[in-house]
C-alpha cells in the first residue's frame, strides 16, 4: 500500500504540490490526471524519492521514502517522463545493465532480459542502439527497464506517449496484466486511457486533489451522464417536441451538424423513456439514437476549471 499524508513540494516561493493526501492499495490502477503544471510529476518524483518533500510523507508498503529510502525504492518500478536511457546502448546492452543495477547475476540477468524484451515486445529491436529508435520504441524501453525487477509498485509518467494504436493497445494490455498483484500509478493526459485501464482516477489541479473515484463515478458527474444523443437523417423541429417533456434540462443542436441534437438530462436522472416515446409519437427521422456514460473530459475540464487549474 502507498500512503501519501500531507505531502507538499515548494520551489522557494513556488508551491508545486500542496497539502496532498490520498492512499493505493494493491490491485489498483490509479490514473493521475491534472492539467499541465498541477504538480504530477513533481509528485511522481517524490513518490519515488527523486526529489524531497519539504513536508509530509509517503509511506511505501511501511517504509517511509524519506526514511528508508533504499528500501522503498527496491519496491518501485518507474518510468519517468521522457523515458532517459544510454542511447549508445544497444537495447540489450541497456537492458542488461540495468539487470545489473537490480542485483541480477550470471544466467538470471539473460533470463530477466529475456523475459522483459518478450513482455514489452523489443524483438525487432533487441540490437539496435538506443539513439536511432523511435519515440515509442524508446518508450518501450524504458517501460522494460522499469518492470524488470518484478516492483510491487510502477510508477508510469505518460507510459504510451508516441506509441501507435497497436503499441498502445500492447503497453494497456500488459499494464492490466501487471496491475493483479501490483499498484500501479498512471501519469497520463490521454483521457480514453483512463477508461480503458484504470480501475481509479484522481484529479489534482494546483497541487491539490480537486477529484477522486472510479472512472465511471467521475463520469457519472458529467452533464452528459444519461444524456440522449440523436441523429436525424432529415431536418425536424425536436426542440418544440420537448419542451413540455419532465426531466429534459436543455436540448443542444451540434455545431457542425444541424441533425444532430444532444437532450441533456436534469440531474442525471434517466430519460431514456421519455425521449423514446416522444420520437416514437413524433415520427422523429432517427439514424442513431444512445444514451451517453457521461464524458470524463467535461468532468476534468470542469473541476479543474473551478479551481483555476486549467493551462
Amino acid at each position: 500500500m502507498i500512503e501519501i499524508s500531507h505531502l507538499t513540494k515548494k520551489f522557494d516561493q513556488f508551491v508545486a504540490v500542496d497539502d496532498l493526501s490520498f492512499s493505493v492499495r494493491e490491485g489498483e490502477v490509479l490514473g493521475f490526471l491534472g492539467p499541465n503544471g498541477a504538480g504530477k510529476s513533481t509528485t511522481m518524483k517524490v513518490i519515488t524519492g527523486f526529489l524531497s518533500p519539504s513536508s509530509g510523507s509517503v509511506v511505501i508498503d511501511g517504509h517511509d521514502i524519506s526514511e528508508a529510502a533504499l528500501e522503498a525504492k527496491r519496491l518501485i518500478g518507474y518510468l519517468p517522463e521522457g523515458a532517459p536511457s544510454y542511447g549508445d546502448m544497444t537495447t540489450i546492452e541497456f537492458l542488461r545493465f540495468i539487470a545489473q543495477i537490480r542485483g541480477f547475476r550470471g544466467a538470471e540477468i539473460e533470463q530477466k532480459v529475456d523475459q522483459v524484451i518478450n513482455e514489452v515486445a523489443l524483438q525487432s529491436v533487441r540490437n539496435q542502439s538506443i539513439e536511432t529508435l523511435s519515440k515509442g520504441f524508446k518508450r518501450r524501453v524504458g517501460l522494460a527497464q522499469a518492470i524488470m525487477h518484478d516492483p510491487k509498485v510502477l510508477i508510469l509518467d505518460e507510459p504510451t506517449d508516441g506509441l501507435d494504436p497497436n503499441q498502445k493497445h500492447h503497453v494497456r494490455a500488459l499494464i492490466k496484466r501487471l496491475a493483479t498483484d501490483k499498484i500501479v500509478i498512471i501519469s497520463t493526459h490521454i483521457l480514453e486511457e483512463v477508461t480503458a485501464v484504470c480501475s481509479r482516477a484522481l484529479i489534482i489541479a494546483n497541487g491539490k486533489v480537486v477529484a477522486d473515484g472510479t472512472p465511471a463515478e467521475l463520469e457519472s458527474k458529467s452533464q452528459y451522464h444519461q444524456a440522449i444523443s440523436v441523429t436525424l437523417t432529415d431536418s425536424h423541429d425536436l426542440v418544440s417536441d420537448l419542451e413540455t417533456v419532465p426531466g429534459i434540462a436543455s436540448v443542444e443542436v451540434s455545431e457542425d451538424n444541424s441533425l444532430v441534437y444532444t437532450i441533456f438530462a436534469e440531474g442525471g436522472s434517466s430519460i431514456f423513456s421519455q425521449v423514446s416515446d416522444i420520437a416514437k409519437e413524433k415520427h422523429w427521422p432517427i439514424s442513431e439514437f444512445h444514451v451517453e456514460r457521461g464524458q470524463l473530459e467535461d468532468v476534468f475540464r470542469s473541476v479543474t476549471e473551478q479551481s483555476g487549474g486549467a493551462q
